[in-house]
Parts: C-alpha cells; structure tokens; sequence
C-alpha cells in the first residue's frame, strides 16, 4: 500500500484558534479523507510550537507557568480537533521530551559539520514574529510580516550559515515543482534570495523558555530550527524506534498558511539539505480568511471561531463553507451572509430536496424498493450518464491539485443536473401515463448519481455522505471511489429508508445573520 504523509503547521497557543486555524485543519483532514479512499495508508500529524518569548509573556500576564499554559492550550486544541472531527495520527507538542532530545542533537550535529556558528545579532527584531529583519526588509518601518513595531535588539547568537546553500535551493527551485501554487517561488526567489540571503539567528539568550543548546546551556534553541522540524521529530527521526521516519519520510503534502511561506520554503528545505534528507514532494501554501472591512482581529471584534458556527449549523455546513468560499490560492472573505446563503441554496436547495425527493418518489411509486438498471431508457439518460462521468473526472482533478473550491463547484454541477434531470423526465407524467420503463429508469439514474454524489461528499462532509448513502439503502455497500466510475452498482432489491430525515433544515435569514454578527463580537 502506498504511504501518503500529511503535515499541517504546529500552532502557536498564544490565543484561542480561529477559523482561520479551523481551515488549515479542515484542508488537511480533507485530503486524508480523500487519500484514504483512494486506498493509501496515510499519515496526518498536527501539534502546537510551545516555545518562545512570546508565550513567556503571555504566561506571566495570566499568571500561570509556560507549561502551565501550553498544557491548557494543548487540551483546548485537542478538544477542538474532536469537535471538528479531525482524523489526525499524532499530536506533536514541541515541549515533549521526544522533540526536545532530537533537536539538541540536530542543533550540535549543525555545529560539528560547521553549519552553525557562533556571533553576535543585533537586528530590528517582531517580539509576535519572534523574528528579526534587516532594516531593508522592513515596510514603513514596521514587521513585513505582521505590520506591528519592531526592537532594535543585541545579543549574543548562533546563526545557521543560510548562504552556504543559497545556490541549492535555487537549483532545487529550477528542478522541482515541490512548491504550490508556482507564484510563491518567484516570490521567495525575488524578495529574500536575489537581495542576498541572510543568515538565520538560531539561539537566543534573552528569555529561558525553549530547549536548551547541549553544549552552551545559557542559550535556547531559536524557534524555526526547533519549530520546523517536529515534522521529522514526530516520526521518530534519529531516535531509538524510527520505523515510522523510514516508512512515511519525506512528507507528501506539507499545508502552511502564507503568513509562514518563508520559513517552510526557504529554511525548512535547507535545514534538510543539511541533515543530507529528501526534501517533502509538496508544500501547499494557502491564502488567508478575510473579514469584509480586513483581517480578523479582536479589537475589530470581527473574529469568528469554528464553536461558534459548529454548535448552532453543524460540523459538515461549516467545513462545507470554509472549503466551498476559501480558495487556496488567493484571500477568501467570510460573511454571515454568505453563510447563511450557502447554507440555504447549496445545502438545503440543492443537495437536501435532490435526496428527499428522489427518496419520496421511490417510496411512492416503487414501494421504496430501487428499480434495477435498464441502460438508457430515456432519452436523457445517456447524456445525464456521460455529464456525471466527465464531472466526475473533473473533481478528481480538482483534488489532485488541492482545488477544493473547484472541487466542490464541480461536485454541485452534478447535482444541479441530477435535479433538472428528474424536471425534464417528470417521474410524476410517467407514473400518471403509465410509462413503468421509464420511470424505473428515472428512479435507478436518480439513484446511482446520489450513490456518487455521497461517495465524492466522504473527503468533505462525512456525516452528510453517509447519510444519503444511509438514504438510499447503500451504506453498507462498497462505496469506494474506483466505483465511481461504474454505472450499475445497485444491488437488486436496495430499499431506500421509508422517510428520510431532512439533511439540512432552512434557515431564516435575518435571524441568522444576527446570530453570526452578534457572536463575532464576544
């Protein structure tokens, strides 16, 4: 069985996650799904990135420990995954001795090959970035980054000697496509590699909270080259057992939100360069989530949380959203009114009276028992059969490349025909004129395309997938993705359930709306 290694970014917990977390979750979750049903033995590993002054800072604000407070972190991360049913492997925690072990020994491993040394930094320094800049990288003065002040700081270091592999990582660049979309490479290439690319400072001296240098305690080990490389340090890499390392190294898919380009194209590729290990085979960078009047901020009071939307709507209408409104390579914008629209047209409209009223009209004219197929009675079913085929293809496409906007866009397509299909073969004409040929051909056609549409709804909305596939008398059918391209998968005498329960029920506007907007400000 082929391996298929997923990573997400481990998060920082200085705050509570919102949707903009719940997305870069819900994307890789996603193509878990997919890559399971696609018969790969896949692997997903999410955590959080516990070090830094940062989280010194917000500790003491809150007067608790650093541990104390990523130890509360960590749960709340970890109940929110479960709410959002997240199928993730491991949870790599950077403060875990696992993690801590491995990178003391990469950091003097950096030293004795001579990639690390010893100097002083003094630099314009982003204490929420926790990075430091050159005054050139600087925009109006401020992070380029985050667009708040910068310090000018001074302290004793180690730096990672970045120019050393300056010219790998632009033959790597030329030779590989291991970067997605293509834009971000011309853009790591123009902005931080043609002006000269820095050295990484690699230690700090300035605050305690990070591990340890082996060999020269009084420095903490700088928060890249200890964040980065948790996606080796979670497999097992250089430890006693690492089975895992050799099994699923090097990662298939890598997600980062763009906010972290720099760090996963630029150092993470020549950190591993320098351990002499296979670069991952992609790393998607995904947009953001915006707010109509900007980004997401609590003084704006314009933040959403998943809880908020998952607790009144439902885990599946919520991912549905995030994936369907977010396109990954350009900034999507969150409303409650687009919610609520999609809420009501997509799920309701289309996806839900597709499935009730094929349901009702089996139970109606057939006694609820699934006429087997009888190729194309009609005169549309050819050319409902050949559209399906081709969409179907298109979805598949579409997920291959992490389109999951277009994806969905596609998979809708289908249903949208599918619910002109029973306008233009009018089951109800066929009964009354007593057309039976055609209108157990309508029944089984309507059938098979909810059978595929429910398959091609697992990646995205499991609960929704396996309820229509419950509807319909499939569920314990082999519903794998490979049968998606067959026509007659229906077993002679499939019942459909008496009476279906309402997939989504209808929303009313104005209430909504306000219920979102009045939860976006607590």
């Amino acid at each position: 069985m082929e391996k298929y290694y997923i990573t997400t970014p481990i998060y920082y917990p200085s705050g509570k996650f919102h949707i903009g977390t719940a997305y870069t979750e819900v994307v890789a979750d996603t193509v878990k799904r997919y890559k399971t049903l696609r018969g790969y033995d896949t692997y997903l590993l999410t955590g959080m990135d516990e070090h830094g002054q940062k989280i010194q800072t917000v500790a003491e604000k809150n007067n608790m420990t650093p541990q104390e407070h990523v130890d509360h972190m960590a749960a709340l991360a970890k109940e929110l995954w479960g709410k959002m049913d997240i199928k993730y492997d491991d949870f790599i925690r950077t403060t875990e001795p696992r993690h801590e072990k491995v990178v003391q020994e990469i950091f003097e491993k950096f030293l004795a090959s001579g990639d690390i040394y010893k100097g002083e930094y003094e630099g314009m320094y982003c204490v929420p970035c926790e990075t430091y800049f050159t005054k050139t990288q600087l925009v109006d003065g401020k992070c380029p980054d985050c667009g708040r002040d910068v310090v000018l700081m001074k302290e004793e270091a180690y730096f990672f000697n970045m120019k050393k592999y300056a010219d790998r990582l632009v033959k790597l660049y030329e030779e590989s496509d291991f970067i997605t979309p293509e834009f971000r490479k011309t853009e790591m290439i123009n902005n931080f590699i043609k002006p000269g690319l820095e050295d990484l400072c690699v230690s700090r001296t300035s605050f305690d909270w990070g591990i340890k240098v082996s060999s020269d305690p009084k420095h903490v080990v700088y928060v890249w080259l200890d964040a980065l490389t948790n996606y080796l340090t979670a497999l097992g890499y250089l430890s006693e057992d690492d089975s895992k390392f050799k099994k699923y190294w090097p990662a298939d898919l890598q997600i980062v939100g763009k906010d972290i380009a720099r760090f996963h194209l630029i150092y993470w590729p020549i950190f591993l360069m320098a351990l002499d290990l296979p670069i991952p085979k992609k790393i998607l960078v995904h947009n953001w989530i915006m707010m109509k009047d900007g980004k997401m901020s609590k003084s704006k009071g314009n933040v959403v949380y998943p809880e908020l939307l998952i607790d009144r709507y439902g885990l599946d209408a919520t991912r549905y959203f995030l994936l369907r409104e977010m396109p990954v390579v350009q900034d999507g914008v969150f409303s409650p009114e687009s919610f609520v629209e999609r809420f009501n047209f997509d799920l309701c409209n289309d996806l839900g009276n597709l499935l009730n009223r094929t349901v009702s009209m089996v139970n109606k004219y057939f006694a609820g028992i699934v006429p087997t197929y009888k190729g194309q009675v009609n005169e549309v079913d050819k050319d409902l059969e050949e559209y399906t085929q081709s969409q179907i293809k298109l979805v598949e496409e579409h997920l291959e490349k992490f389109e999951f906007a277009n994806a969905l866009q596609e998979l809708w397509n289908i249903i949208a025909r599918t619910n002109k299909y029973i306008d233009e073969t009018t089951p109800w004409a066929l009964e009354k004129e007593g057309e039976t040929l055609k209108l157990e051909s309508c029944m089984n056609h309507l059938i098979e395309n909810l059978r595929k549409i429910g398959i091609m709804l697992l990646p995205f909305m499991e609960k929704t997938a396996k309820s229509i596939l419950n509807q319909i008398g499939l569920s314990n059918a082999e519903n794998t993705w490979e049968s998606l391209y067959q026509i007659d998968q229906i077993p002679e005498q499939t019942k459909v359930i008496e009476k279906g329960e309402p997939l989504f029920m209808r929303l009313n506007v104005e209430e909504e709306i306000d219920y979102i907007k009045t939860g976006m400000q607590k």
